[in-house]
Order: structure tokens, then sequence, then C-alpha cells
């Protein structure tokens, strides 16, 4: 069976982010086992803020279509994405309403790809309630995340000079979510 195909990225372009240490953590992980990892920063493909009228008037930004492509080239996805308010960042909202909207017969960049989720936060919860707005998403959007997620709180004090997350427990929680990832990704590869 080849490799699957794993496309990363961050809800977080901001310098020095816990949830880009924790993608990097993951990705870290991810490194030990049978796929390709794709690393891409939201911040090389700026958006502007979704709007009908902007759609309408221009189109579907350049960049918009280029997500869309990559996600449909890859088996399954991880995003890391801090909690704003409860949710996800409008970083997040807006990449993903604006590749929803990239005609379905050119490609399907959610539907039937294998998703695992994570979020990391300053705070004892460790950006649960994102995490619970962002499953829902992806699965009404026809994507399969896994039932393993990973939550970090504390999330300044909880990685090392490599990225590795110190707290044994919540790292043994990365590594089963990435063994599942990778696994359901590699049995469903079309």
């Amino acid at each position: 069976m080849s490799a699957p195909k794993i496309l990363c990225f961050s809800g977080s372009i901001r310098n020095g982010s816990i949830n880009d240490r924790l993608l990097s953590s993951a990705i870290n992980e991810m490194s030990l086992l049978n796929c390709e990892i794709t690393r891409i920063s939201l911040a090389d493909y700026p958006l502007p803020l979704y709007d009908g009228n902007e759609e309408a008037k221009h189109g579907i930004p350049e960049n918009a279509v280029k997500l869309a492509e990559l996600m449909h080239t890859h088996d399954g996805y991880f995003i890391t994405c801090p909690e704003y308010n409860g949710s996800l960042t409008p970083l997040m909202k807006n990449t993903i309403d604006w590749m929803t909207r990239v005609p379905a017969q050119d490609n399907a960049p959610f539907k039937n790809k294998i998703a695992a989720i994570g979020a990391c936060s300053p705070g004892a919860m460790g950006g649960i309630g994102m995490l619970h707005h962002l499953r829902q998403i992806l699965n009404r959007l026809g994507s399969l995340v896994i039932s393993e997620q990973v939550a970090v709180g504390n999330g300044f004090s909880t990685f090392d000079e490599n990225d590795k997350i110190t707290d044994e427990r919540t790292h043994q929680f990365m590594v089963a979510a990435i063994k599942s990832l990778v696994t359901k990704a590699t049995l469903l590869k079309v």
C-alpha cells in the first residue's frame, strides 16, 4: 500500500504561536510513520474576508482555488487552531468558507478526507470549545474527523526546545491521534 499524503496547517499565523508549535510536534510524530507530509502556512495564501458581493464581482480568489486543489490531492489532513471566544479563529473560518466556494466539479477539498484536529491554549481547557465547533464544520463538509483529538492546556509551558510535548500523558494523546490519522488515511486511500 502506498503512503498516504497528509496536509498539515494551523489556524494561526502569529509569530511564536503555540498552535504552530503543536503542529510542529504533530509533524515530528508523523515523520516516524509511513506517510508523506505537506506543511503549509495560511500566511502564504492570503484571502479577503468572505463576502458574496466580493465573489460576484471578482470571482473566487486564486489562493482559495490553490488551497482547495492542495487539499483535494491529499488523503488526509491535520489542523491545529487556537480558540477565540469559544470557537475557531476568523482566519480558519474564512479559509474554509472560501475553499468551499470552489466549484465541486473541480475538486471537493474536504469530502471523503480523514482529518485530525488539535488545539493549544494558555488556559487549562486546551481549546476544547474550538475543537467541538471545528469538528462540526468539517463533518458537515464531508470529512471523517477521527475521534482522537489533541487538546493541550497551559500551552506556554508545554513544549521543549524541539516542540515536543513535555507532559507524557498529553504526548500520548498526540501519538494516538497521529497514529489513528495515518492508519485510517492509509486504509481509506483511494
